[in-house]
């Protein structure tokens, strides 16, 4: 997720399509990166920072919770050494915990939800919320998602999954907090076909796709 507020640049997560998805959306500049959780297909792409850290000859700035930095750095030693490589990665960790913090001037609201039995992170901007990996969202951390105008949520398939909500249950938990326009990510290939299942949502609710621009 590239999030884009004036000439301010953020992406949520880095997974191992990073450098694909920076090439094809033509990004030239991320500001800082801020990370949910810890798992290799929301991380593993933390080495393509090196083409911005040579441009802005600067190291790029990435958000989490301490334990997802301590397993960021343990994965990544080698970006991390005291006498590493010329040309690796330069990579300022920054934690964070449930407090809102600002990245050029920019608001943030952590947003603290259950991967299963695994705590991690979704943020709030302003009026936009994204919420990735999901299966429970305790209620004084709904409270913090009141007025927002556009939801991202995560919907795996149909079937029970011991750390992800099902569409049945992603469906129940948009409903629950009331976004004007909520769009489905991390879908499984057993979702099924993009518009068969598209159509059967309820009015304000659709599936994402790679590429989709929202303009809020």
């Amino acid at each position: 997720m590239l999030i884009e507020i004036g000439d301010v640049s953020i992406v949520i997560d880095a997974g191992p399509d990073f450098r694909q998805q920076m090439l094809r959306a033509g990004v030239q500049k991320v500001d800082a990166i801020l990370l949910t959780h810890e798992h290799n297909d929301h991380v593993i792409g933390l080495d393509d920072v090196r083409p911005f850290n040579f441009k802005y000859r600067k190291d790029m700035p990435v958000y989490g919770s301490k334990r997802v930095l301590k397993e960021t750095r343990d994965r990544f030693k080698y970006i991390f050494k005291d006498d590493k490589y010329p040309g690796a990665p330069m990579i300022d960790l920054i934690a964070i915990d449930d407090q809102p913090f600002e990245i050029e001037g920019i608001n943030i609201q952590p947003i603290n939800i259950m991967h299963g039995q695994l705590p991690i992170h979704g943020f709030r901007i302003g009026d936009f919320a994204y919420l990735t990996d999901m299966k429970t969202i305790a209620d004084k951390e709904a409270e913090k998602l009141k007025g927002v105008k556009t939801l991202v949520i995560s919907a795996l398939h149909h079937w029970e999954h011991h750390s992800h909500m099902t569409l049945t249950q992603s469906v129940e938990t948009a409903e629950r907090l009331k976004a004007e326009e909520t769009y489905f990510i991390h879908m499984s290939h057993h979702m099924g076909l993009h518009e068969a299942i598209d159509g059967q949502l309820p009015a304000g609710i659709s599936l994402a796709y790679d590429g989709l621009i929202l303009e809020i």
